[in-house]
């Protein structure tokens, strides 16, 4: 496995490679919902490339960039057992030097879910991920569904921009309780990390109002919310949100809120110093995990 710094030395030793690349970016700090990603890669592709960089583009200003962590060695050796062969950890300069003045911006699908809370995150997200993935050129690059609007922005990215890459979006890794596996969870002490549950029941309880024939979009969402409120208080929810699964057009605010196709609830919410997301698209089966919410 080799580690490169710089575009010219990625593009070298991508050069070397014979067959179909998958491709995984990350920002480190590597958890199993990541390896779950690359492995999806590595089953799907001839080679695994991996990037590790933490974006400075898609953190707002006072947020946990300067304190995200930052593990290397370790990641290294997560990637290297499951058989990955390039990493690509490149520093801000390499990706932003001096005079770097393009962004990419994916008309209307930020208008919804995380966009009104994180101004410009979907821009630094399109914008980086288009550079890797001119970087990389891979033939297929996995994407978790956990955060359902970034990989939404990013299919109708790569859609409208013609790039030859096949985007795979694969299941959220979960907790045997349900919790979704993510970097922010080892802020959480062991009463907020009880409490955090609450997302996983709140989405399992619209997941049983839908199958059992709910059609309200603003009903289900309300369902949602009544669950997380038993745990959390008003102001610690960013949204609790019905949108359609490919445009994200929100549906749980338009005068008929009726809904005969599908739909995805994703919700976001703060628990102690953590902000967790989550989603699920309710015409989809149930996660194993969430199975100990569902009554019916």
């Amino acid at each position: 496995m080799k580690i490169c710094r710089t575009i010219e030395e990625f593009r070298r030793a991508r050069s070397q490679l014979d067959g179909t690349v998958g491709f995984v970016a990350t920002m480190g700090a590597l958890h199993e919902g990541h390896l779950s990603l690359m492995r999806n890669a590595r089953e799907r592709a001839d080679h695994l490339c991996v990037s590790i960089f933490v974006n400075p583009t898609q953190f707002e200003p006072g947020s946990d960039y300067e304190s995200y962590p930052r593990e290397l060695e370790s990641d290294a050796e997560k990637c290297r057992d499951l058989g990955c062969e390039l990493i690509f950890a490149p520093n801000p300069e390499e990706m932003y030097p001096d005079g770097h003045s393009t962004t990419v911006h994916v008309e209307g699908m930020d208008d919804v879910l995380c966009g009104p809370q994180r101004p410009g995150h979907f821009d630094g997200v399109a914008t980086i991920v288009t550079k890797l993935l001119n970087i990389v050129e891979p033939d297929v690059a996995v994407f978790g569904r956990k955060d359902y609007q970034q990989l939404a922005i990013l299919r109708r990215m790569v859609r409208d921009l013609d790039m030859p890459v096949e985007i795979v979006g694969a299941p959220t890794v979960r907790e045997d309780d349900g919790l979704a596996v993510s970097s922010r969870n080892r802020y959480l002490d062991d009463d907020e990390r009880a409490r955090a549950t609450c997302l996983a029941e709140g989405l399992a309880e619209a997941w049983e109002l839908w199958n059992g024939g709910e059609r309200d979009a603003e009903a289900l969402v309300q369902a949602a919310r009544d669950v997380v409120l038993n745990a959390a208080d008003p102001e610690a929810i960013d949204y609790v949100q019905a949108v359609h699964p490919d445009s994200l057009e929100r549906l749980d605010d338009r005068p008929d809120s009726t809904v005969e196709d599908g739909v995805v609830i994703a919700m976001a919410v703060h628990v102690g110093e953590a902000r967790l997301i989550d989603n699920l698209r309710l015409d989809g089966p149930l996660p194993e995990e969430l199975g100990d919410y569902v009554t019916g």
